[in-house]
């Protein structure tokens, strides 16, 4: 069963906790990692790209010319696809690109990556995360402390430090229930609280 320490926000040792082997003992598994980063990337496509058909493309209503005798192609309509300013044929239209995969699939993956952070020693688990007011310097402070240069950060109601990480680039404060693959392989460290790491192993488990 893997071990970690728990720190305090000033990056001192003050216990040492047990993780669930189910969870953060498990072996890599790229292909399902792979399936599910594409689903979420997929579900964040807004689908709005679109381009008018020659039907939808204002003018070219009379015949540019007649149709014989001038030596020319036979033409209906300048807004033919063959025309500058013409439509545009099998172009993008509106569509939705979001699908699921299966939730023991998205779990297992979440599994997957978490026991890789634990393997490359960049998964931190803190105490507590307090900070007594909204301000950007606080939060600075106190990554600086931890050393993390690059975080996801988990944790629980914690609207000081969620607002307080808004402006800092590479950081990102996320509740337990918005644990996910993507960020957790966009950050380079994942910081738990213990009352968040509690949460997310009842998730998981």
């Amino acid at each position: 069963m893997p071990v970690i320490d728990t720190i305090d926000s000033s990056n001192k040792k003050i216990d040492t906790i047990q993780l669930a082997d189910d969870i953060f003992g498990v072996k890599a598994k790229p292909y399902l990692v792979y399936d599910v980063v594409k689903m979420q990337l997929a579900n964040r496509r807004r689908g709005t790209a679109k381009t008018k058909e020659r039907s939808e493309v204002r003018g070219g209503g009379k015949k540019p010319w007649r149709q014989k005798g001038t030596g020319r192609a036979r033409a209906g309509t300048i807004r033919s696809p063959l025309w500058k300013g013409g439509g545009t044929v099998f172009g993008p239209v509106p569509r939705d690109y979001s699908y699921k995969v299966p939730k023991k699939v998205r779990k297992s993956a979440l599994r997957a990556v978490l026991s890789q952070k634990l393997q490359d020693n960049r998964l931190v688990v803190v105490d507590a995360l307090n900070l007594n007011e909204m301000k950007t310097k606080l939060f600075v402070s106190l990554m600086e402390n931890l050393q993390i240069p690059n975080a996801l950060i988990i944790d629980m109601n914690n609207v000081n430090l969620r607002l307080s990480s808004r402006n800092v680039p590479g950081f990102k404060v996320l509740e337990p229930e918005g644990l996910n693959v993507y960020d957790v392989l966009l950050h380079e460290y994942i910081v738990f609280t213990r009352s968040s790491l509690e949460c997310v192993e009842k998730r998981l488990s």
